[in-house]
């Protein structure tokens, strides 16, 4: 029996630099439904932005490429973690307000 899952991932990403008061938010909210992404991106206290996003893989590399290439957005560096899929999360958003 599936569980709906087939051929998508789940990463679990931390961005650290210039990523808070910049729009990430928005701005990864936006690239992820552009490519059909589920999940959620919040802010942390630290200074660092937590992001889970959901889809295929190449999509989420995809995903990723778009928000470093923004030139409001400095990403210094990515932690990104590969977690288990929630087969019945259907949208993707901001959370934190």
């Amino acid at each position: 029996m599936s569980d709906g899952t087939e051929g998508i991932a789940r990463w679990r990403v931390r961005f650290f630099g210039r990523v808070q008061h910049v729009g990430f938010r928005y701005t990864a909210f936006y690239l992820a439904r552009g490519l059909r992404l589920t999940g959620w991106v919040d802010n942390r206290e630290d200074g660092s932005v937590e992001m889970e996003a959901q889809g295929r893989v190449s999509d989420l590399r995809q995903l990723l490429i778009r928000i470093k290439s923004r030139d409001h957005i400095r990403v210094d560096h990515m932690e990104v973690l590969e977690i288990t899929p929630l087969p019945h999360e259907r949208k993707f958003e901001i959370r934190g307000y």
